[in-house]
């Protein structure tokens, strides 16, 4: 199920949707680099590209961490 989540980045409230296994995901990547998730979620907002939108660009960040633990397994 997609659910709205809210983050305060940079001082400023934002919300995004995300599928509920996107959310637990990024909560355990949050947890495995011993960080809270609203500061891995300002990372990944300032990494993504400016046409992107936050929710797409947190999936790609957990899809790619994913990809990423599967090759190094």
């Amino acid at each position: 199920m997609i659910r709205k989540h809210s983050a305060t980045l940079h001082g400023h409230r934002t919300s995004f949707s995300l599928e509920d296994e996107f959310w637990t995901e990024l909560k355990a990547i949050a947890a495995s680099r011993s960080m809270p998730l609203a500061a891995l979620i300002s990372e990944i907002d300032d990494n993504r590209m400016p046409d992107s939108n936050l929710s797409s660009a947190l999936r790609l960040h957990v899809l790619g961490w994913l990809k990423n633990a599967a090759a190094n397994a």
